[in-house]
């Protein structure tokens, strides 16, 4: 296993396992499964082991497993902070406390902010008295590095990245996601400020592996590297020096296995004229699969409207290409899981937008089409619940 340095030296793995989707039996986690999981990680080398409070049993499983196991002291917990459940100063230690007795441990080393959307909720997190809070918790040492997670476009993460001294932070990042979310201008940002950078959905939620178009497998098979999908993925990731860690959700041994041998081996730095050739090509397959050709350039923004055009475009794009379920659940926390909403329904056809298109999409057009598939019923309940009580 192979290590990069956080923001104070720390020694991070840059394989990291993401624990929201341990295997379940009868309904609940399969804890002996876990467990074998979990520990052979550990002895792979693997230190950086990501939760959060609403990953539904996911806290308690590894708490009790790594009690069990002695091995608190050789591995570093990220966990989150659900600020969308809290409405008190005292909500704040509540959750944390009950954090800390699910993962039978006094400290947590690495604590984010769950899903910090706009600077809007950071202020509102500032008037519970965040700031006074995180500071007790690292100078008492239950927190030993402080953060956020973060989906949205890369202006606003820039923004946030600014707003507090953060050690730091977790973005969605792939190859397929280069320019949009928070993007290559994020990871550039975030790690030119000195934080470093975790990196969730490395595969899309394995659609980078599963759901690649027939013709961009078939240029991955007849690649002389030898290297499947998920490899190409994790390499192109591990190319730059910027990525501190990448999170998997590993829910097989063989699984962590192949991807703790390509973390023992890989180099930044190292892709070829060649290597980067094949992945322009592969997005270009998956792109003729797509419903529109937006680039996530950002040249359309902003929206007088507030409207996150590459935002909704984006999901729309996986709404068509990967499935409905997960491009709906990208769209919300776009748009919704924030102060001020940037749902494609807020547009007024200006058509501001489509004066500094460069790729001369109709964009007005587009953002209904969007709306009729992205803001069906259970997004416009969602986005009710949001606005009345509060939980942006």
């Amino acid at each position: 296993m192979q290590y990069r340095k956080g923001k104070d030296g720390t020694e991070i793995s840059i394989l990291a396992y993401g624990c929201m989707r341990f295997t379940k039996k009868n309904g609940k986690i399969d804890i002996d499964k876990t467990e074998q999981e979990l520990m052979e990680a550990v002895r792979l080398g693997v230190n950086y082991f990501d939760t959060a409070y609403i990953y539904g049993g996911s806290e308690a499983a590894m708490g009790e497993i790594f009690e069990r196991n002695h091995c608190r002291e050789q591995i570093y917990i990220a966990d989150k902070l659900p600020h969308y459940l809290i409405r008190s100063r005292e909500g704040l230690e509540k959750k944390f406390q009950e954090q800390l007795k699910r993962l039978r441990t006094g400290y947590i080393d690495f604590y984010l902010m769950h899903m910090l959307t706009d600077m809007a909720t950071w202020e509102k997190l500032k008037n519970l008295g965040i700031e006074e809070w995180i500071e007790e918790k690292l100078k008492s040492g239950q927190i030993r590095h402080i953060g956020f997670s973060y989906h949205g476009n890369a202006d606003m993460f820039c923004r946030l990245v600014d707003a507090y001294d953060w050690d730091f932070c977790m973005i969605q990042y792939n190859y397929l996601d280069e320019y949009s979310q928070a993007g290559r201008k994020g990871l550039a940002y975030a790690s030119g400020k000195g934080l470093s950078v975790m990196i969730m959905e490395p595969l899309r939620g394995g659609k980078l592996v599963n759901l690649l178009p027939d013709s961009a497998k078939k240029l991955i098979a007849e690649n002389p590297r030898g290297y499947t999908p998920a490899e190409w993925s994790f390499r192109w990731l591990w190319n730059q020096p910027e990525v501190t860690a990448v999170l998997s959700g590993m829910n097989s041994l063989e699984m962590l296995r192949e991807n703790a041998e390509i973390a023992s081996s890989v180099k930044a730095g190292t892709f070829t004229e060649e290597d980067f050739s094949l992945i322009e090509q592969v997005k270009a397959e998956i792109n003729h699969t797509l419903k529109v050709g937006c680039t996530g350039c950002g040249y359309c923004m902003p929206c007088p409207k507030g409207v996150d055009i590459p935002g909704t475009f984006s999901a729309w794009n996986m709404f068509y290409s990967q499935g409905k379920g997960a491009a709906r659940k990208s769209y919300m926390q776009c748009t919704i899981f924030r102060h001020d909403p940037s749902s494609a329904s807020q547009c007024v056809g200006c058509g501001k937008c489509e004066e500094h298109c460069p790729q001369r999409i109709p964009v007005r057009e587009a953002l209904k089409e969007a709306v009729g598939d992205l803001e069906n019923i259970p997004y416009r309940v969602t986005r009710g619940l949001i606005r009345l009580l509060h939980m942006w």
